[in-house]
């Protein structure tokens, strides 16, 4: 009969501790949820410059053990930086960055940038392609285009030259050149016609 007796007291205790403490540990395992999920959660998309975002958080909650014991708020805050990085844009022509490689040939006479060339000089044509897309270019007057008077740096095998742009060539590929006789014979004998795998870039 004691033991009974015992084991109900002890009964009534475990009821009456589970009552008292549970309503408290069960919205503090509610707010460590919340932020869990608030600090997992996937970042959004930003597309339009490099920024970085903090966001505060605050988690409030009501804790009461009892009707016979006043409830008191629990707030937690939870801080999140978010940054995001992208690359803007661009739209320079890729004939002007870096080095580009193409075929060389050789000729002279009256130039697109108004000059009469001459066989003595170091002068070259750029392919009509990158002469009407050079930036600043209007399209009217090939007198007035930016490239011209624009300076090139030239190899070939070894061998190098720097040249002044004076003319536009009809029948070059996109990076080809086409050099003044002399140009040309710095980078190898006149009578090859053609290099083809010459590499360049410009001076400025």
């Amino acid at each position: 009969m004691m033991l009974f007796r015992i084991f109900s007291l002890f009964l009534c205790l475990a009821t009456f501790v589970n009552a008292l403490y549970m309503p408290l540990i069960r919205p503090l395992a509610d707010i460590t949820h919340r932020a869990v999920e608030v600090l997992t959660s996937p970042l959004p998309a930003i597309v339009t410059e490099v920024s970085t975002t903090t966001n505060v958080e605050h988690i409030t909650t009501e804790v009461k053990a009892s009707d016979s014991l006043p409830s008191f708020p629990i707030e937690v805050e939870v801080t999140t930086t978010k940054t995001a990085t992208t690359r803007a844009p661009t739209n320079t022509p890729s004939f002007l960055v870096g080095t580009q490689t193409g075929n060389g040939t050789y000729s002279t006479g009256l130039g697109a940038c108004g000059i009469v060339n001459h066989d003595s000089d170091h002068i070259v044509a750029v392919s009509h392609f990158l002469f009407d897309a050079f930036p600043g270019y209007n399209g009217i007057n090939p007198t007035t285009n930016p490239v011209c008077g624009k300076q090139i740096s030239v190899s070939y095998q070894g061998k190098s030259v720097i040249v002044t742009v004076a003319d536009c060539c009809e029948g070059c590929a996109l990076t080809d050149l086409d050099f003044s006789p002399a140009a040309f014979d710095i980078l190898a004998d006149p009578s090859v016609g053609r290099l083809d795998g010459i590499t360049w870039h410009w001076m400025d």
